[in-house]
Formats: structure tokens, sequence, C-alpha cells
């Protein structure tokens, strides 16, 4: 009996122990987490054309300042601020009576002279008649032939006078030199104005076109004329696409541009060149004066594209997990944004093959394992 209870209790001991061993290894088994799948990229090269944009000023084609040549009062003012005018349009009239005065004054000379001229003709007609009798000596011939040079010439210096007469008296009228838009009014009427005042009177600008001007980087510049045919930086500027305008209310104008002309000069602090597009402005939309930001696309081959969801940022650098057979590893990049916003193109790091996690990859860390899953670069790229 004793030892039959004794077994009893044995074979009991040994049923705890064995359950006590199975719930144990239940337990190390839970705390280990399952691995867990992440959709990855197979990167291979590709074409893809990228929006740079560039901030730009507006100018118009011209931008003319319109000053008084002459001193004088501002008599009446003929157009209003943002008109429209046209090339010859009056403007502007100065009251300056000392120029009509000189104009009568000038007038009145030029008679005067006419009559000292035809009074040295008369005397050469009759020194010539009393020459040949041999009355007189033909040296007062000679002397009267330079009194009508001297009359002619004295004539012709009245002349001069009265015509630069009415050219200030001109000035009196101030007419638009381009067909434009009236900017402000400096001066009221009434106001004194004269030749040497700096301010303008007000600055008609002609905006039928619109000049965009930007600056681009020397190794930029050299990029796009490399990638351009032609012999020349004329026929190579031929060759660049037409660029676009983003407004600064974010609509994009309507109108394409064409780039063309490069400065010759570097810009020795920036490293920057000046470039300028001109745009068509039929409805005056653009002004001058204004700003906008210049897209310009550029086509880029053998590249690599990486969504920029699948990027991350540490300090200011470019950080992207890769997958090798299970196990991950951070990869910094160099990288360039794309035109669409949503992908960056990839200069340095990556090579072709290489798989790079697509989401939740702030919750990745170096010697990670994951259970990949390959995705189709078909349904990354749709979009582009």
């Amino acid at each position: 009996m004793f030892f039959k209870i004794k077994a009893i209790i044995l074979i009991t001991c040994i049923g705890f122990l064995t359950s006590c061993k199975s719930e144990t290894a239940q337990q190390e088994a839970g705390t280990k987490a399952p691995v867990k799948s992440y959709p990855v990229l197979a990167l291979q090269k590709m074409s893809t054309i990228v929006s740079l944009e560039f901030p730009a000023t507006l100018e118009g084609m011209e931008n003319v300042n319109i000053h008084s040549k002459i001193d004088g009062f501002v008599e009446k003012i003929y157009v209003d601020e943002g008109a429209f005018v046209k090339k010859g349009q009056l403007l502007f009239t100065i009251s300056a009576p000392q120029y009509e005065q000189l104009v009568r004054t000038s007038n009145a000379a030029i008679k005067s002279a006419e009559a000292g001229v035809e009074s040295a003709k008369l005397k050469i007609e009759k020194v010539k008649s009393l020459v040949d009798k041999k009355i007189v000596s033909s040296y007062e011939l000679q002397e009267a032939e330079l009194n009508l040079k001297s009359a002619e010439a004295l004539l012709a210096q009245k002349e001069a006078e009265l015509m630069n007469a009415k050219v200030n008296l001109g000035y009196t009228r101030i007419t638009s030199p381009v067909s434009g838009v009236i900017g402000g009014l400096s001066f009221k009427a009434g106001s004194l104005v004269s030749g040497s005042t700096p301010q303008p009177l007000t600055t008609v600008s002609n905006i039928s076109n619109i000049f965009a001007y930007f600056s681009v980087t020397e190794k930029a510049l050299l990029g796009f004329l490399r990638e351009r045919q032609g012999s020349s930086v004329k026929e190579q500027l031929k060759s660049l696409p037409d660029v676009k305008l983003l407004l600064s209310d974010g609509q994009e104008y309507p109108s394409t541009g064409r780039i063309e002309s490069i400065f010759g000069l570097i810009d020795a602090q920036t490293g920057t060149v000046r470039i300028r597009a001109k745009f068509p402005n039929k409805e005056s939309l653009l002004r001058s004066g204004g700003s906008a930001n210049l897209i310009l696309p550029q086509t880029l081959e053998n590249v690599f594209l990486v969504p920029q969801k699948a990027v991350t940022d540490l300090q200011g650098k470019k950080f992207v997990y890769v997958e090798n057979e299970g196990i991950l590893r951070s990869v910094f990049i160099d990288v360039q944004e794309a035109g669409s916003g949503q992908f960056y193109i990839v200069e340095k790091g990556l090579a072709e093959g290489d798989k790079v996690v697509l989401e939740g990859v702030q919750f990745l860390k170096d010697d990670m394992e994951i259970k990949p899953e390959l995705v189709n670069a078909a349904d990354i790229y749709k979009d582009l």
C-alpha cells in the first residue's frame, strides 16, 4: 500500500514538471516577435523629366523714365497712372514762355539776316558794273563778295538758333517714346521741374512681352549646355525646351516662354550666371517689377528614382534601408528632388538591383530582419 501511494505521488510530480516545462517553452516562444513583411523595390535605371524652379524677376521689354529736358512748370497732365499709352501720345505740357520768346526773337533775327544777304547781293551787282566800267578796282568787288559770304553765314547762324529754339519749345510737349503702361506720376500740375531733376515725371513700361531674369549656378549651366546640340551657345539655346512661370499666387501662367540669352559674366561672389527668358503678355497680366518662379524642364537619363516616403532624414542627411536576404542596413544617399515632389533622384549611394524598403521606415533599424515583399516598379512610377 505504501509503495502504491509513493508511485502515485511520483507520477503526479513528473506530470506537474512536464506541464511546467511546456508552459515555459510556450512563454519563451511568445516573447519572440514574428518577422514582419515590408514592401521593397528593386532599383533600375530609368529616364525622367524634372522641373527645376528658379526665383525670377519680371521686367518689361522697355522701361523708360520720362524726364523734362527744360526748366518750367508742369502745365497739364494728359494721362493717369496705370493707363496704356501709344508711342508719340502726349503725356505732359511744360509751361516755359522763355522758349516761345526765343522762337520769336530768332524769327526776327532771321529776317534781319536775310535783308543783309539781299543788301550784300545788290552791293555786288553795283560794284561789278563799276568794275566793268573800270571806275573802281576789282578789290572792291572782292570785298563786296566777302561781305555777302559774311551775311550768308550770319543768316545760317540765325537759322540754326531758330531751329534750336524750336527744339527747346518742342520739349514743352512731352510725348511717350514707346507704347506701354504709365507708372506713378511723381509731380502734379504746377510743380517746378528741370532737366537736372533726378526723379522722373513718370515711367512708361512696354509690357507687350515680359523678360524673366533668373540665375543658375555655373555647374548647372554647364550641364544644360552639354546636353544640347549645337556648335554655339545661340544654337544650344534654340534646342532648350519651353519654360513656364509659376506666379506669386501659385497659379501657372498660361503661356510658355523661351530662354533667349545668357549673360557673359559669372558673379564671382555667388558663382551664378544670369539668364533671360521672354514671355508673351498680350493680356497684360504680367507687370514689370513682379516676381515669379521660372520652371525649366530637364530630361535626366539613367538615374534612380526613390519615393520620398522611403527616405529618412537625419540631421539634414538622407538615408534609405536596403534589404539583402531579409537583413536591413541603412545607406546614406545624395539626392535631388524630382519635379513631381514625390520622388528623389539618387545621385550617389545606391546601385542597380538594390532593394529599398518603401514603407514603415521610421520603425526600422540596422540588422533588423524583415520579410521582403517585392513590388512592381510600374505601379510605383505610373504617375510620372
